[in-house]
């Protein structure tokens, strides 16, 4: 069991784990052992996490998440396989806490006075220096 936080959890049904021959450095042993872990969340069936956090969560996996609404995470970092499978574990448990926290609505406001006139004198100067890159000589 996957803990995320006090009151969410994983259950083992939902996590697998392969492991494949990782690339990189290591010598022999890259040749011998299978030290890199790949990581598959079946999110879309997970029972325990609501609908708005699977669909941020979606959002926040990107090209991680499979057409089956699963999230593979590979993880070839270290040359010890049960070091790596601790780092896949703990990128799965970050992304699920970012995507249980719910956004903020932004709320709409006008444009400061100030602002305004900044930008209107921005946009005079800048017509002003396009206006002189005319041909020297040229009147209007």
């Amino acid at each position: 069991m996957l803990w995320i936080n006090e009151t969410l959890h994983i259950a083992d049904w939902e996590l697998s784990e392969s492991f494949v021959r990782s690339s990189g450095p290591g010598g022999q042993n890259v040749n011998k052992v299978s030290t890199a872990v790949e990581l598959r969340f079946e999110a879309e069936r997970s029972p325990h996490l609501p609908a708005p956090v699977k669909v941020r969560l979606k959002k926040i996996a990107g090209r991680k998440w499979t057409l089956e609404g699963a999230i593979v995470l590979q993880v070839e970092d270290t040359r010890s396989q049960a070091r790596n499978r601790e780092i896949a574990r703990d990128r799965l448990v970050e992304m699920i806490r970012a995507a249980l926290v719910v956004p903020k609505r932004r709320i709409a406001t006008k444009p400061t006075l100030g602002s305004q006139r900044r930008r209107i004198a921005a946009k005079v100067q800048r017509g002003e220096v396009k206006s002189l890159r005319g041909k020297v000589g040229e009147e209007e």
